[in-house]
């Protein structure tokens, strides 16, 4: 059922654009996230992360070039100032120019066999592809059905499809295991946390960005102790709200990193918590806890970088 009803175009409101112009873009991107940009080809994206000096996420963002001298970033709205302004502060002698072009451009998400129709075939995540002036980028599949996003000039028509309910676009971003950073949770996790290093957002072999040091130790030290889970809960909780394990009230093992409502009743969710709590009952609060039910992750953590 959900797969039927994961179908159709949705306007995706909660999303911003930062634009980086000028010959030195992607070099100074390269230097700033945790992605690879030096090497990005115009038919790919990235899935990245912008960290603080600790290695904690201040902002995740898919990038993109429009073209050798242009590279759009997209963020969540409510990051998307602070990000700007810190990004903007380590430009100095680079040819790069940092905007907030979020008025400039149109986002829409796409889903089930709108991808196809509208893109003409589907792709691998984090693959770009040109349709006339707009740029979709294929991301992690949902309830089976393949998703994209959709940016293009302002000015030009929205893609053409069935709606679909917004609602359902942020339950999809949630069942695709991919977490968006939000403000609720700046600097609250180090990448791995998040899986990033499993789903495209972290290079082992790029050159060194603010943090690097940090997550190349929780990669290769072995000192990584959470992870990203997906669960569903009969009623609703709060992003950041903290998850505990039912054998112990008193220390938090995680926290809701991401929630949306689910089709079915009640919502979905990502958290981060200790991977030693995933075999334990867990509930969201300590006093008159939510219970949380485990999902399958929808893709395989990788045991080797």
């Amino acid at each position: 059922m959900t797969q039927l009803l994961l179908n159709g175009i949705a306007p995706l409101s909660h999303l911003g654009v930062i634009r980086v112009e000028g010959e030195d873009a992607a070099k100074f991107l390269h230097g700033q996230l945790t992605q690879d940009y030096a090497l990005l080809g115009l038919g790919e994206a990235r899935l990245s992360a912008f960290l603080s000096a600790k290695g904690r996420m201040q902002a995740s963002m898919v990038g993109f070039k429009r073209s050798a001298t242009e590279v759009l970033l997209v963020i969540s709205q409510d990051l998307l100032a602070t990000t700007l302004k810190r990004l903007s502060m380590f430009v100095l002698r680079a040819k790069a120019k940092l905007t907030d072009a979020s008025a400039d451009f149109a986002l829409y998400g796409l889903a089930g066999d709108s991808v196809a129709a509208v893109a003409g075939s589907t792709a691998p995540a984090w693959t770009r592809a040109e349709v006339g002036s707009a740029s979709v980028v294929h991301l992690y599949p949902a309830a089976g059905q393949p998703r994209a996003l959709w940016v293009a000039p302002a000015t030009e028509p929205a893609p053409a499809g069935p709606a679909l309910d917004p609602a359902l676009w942020l339950w999809s971003e949630v069942q695709s295991g991919v977490p968006t950073l939000t403000q609720p949770l700046f600097e609250e996790f180090v990448p791995q946390m998040l899986n990033y290093e499993s789903i495209g957002g972290v290079n082992f072999k790029k050159g060194c960005y603010p943090g690097q040091e940090v997550v190349a130790r929780s990669q290769f030290r072995g000192t990584l102790k959470r992870r990203a889970y997906i669960a569903h809960a009969d009623s609703a909780v709060a992003v950041g709200a903290e998850v505990f394990a039912a054998s112990d009230l008193e220390q938090p093992c995680g926290m809701v990193v991401q929630v949306a409502a689910a089709p079915s009743g009640g919502c979905d969710l990502i958290l981060s918590m200790q991977i030693s709590a995933a075999e334990e009952s867990l509930q969201v609060g300590a006093a008159d806890g939510v219970p949380l039910t485990l999902q399958s992750l929808p893709y395989a953590l990788l045991d080797d970088i």
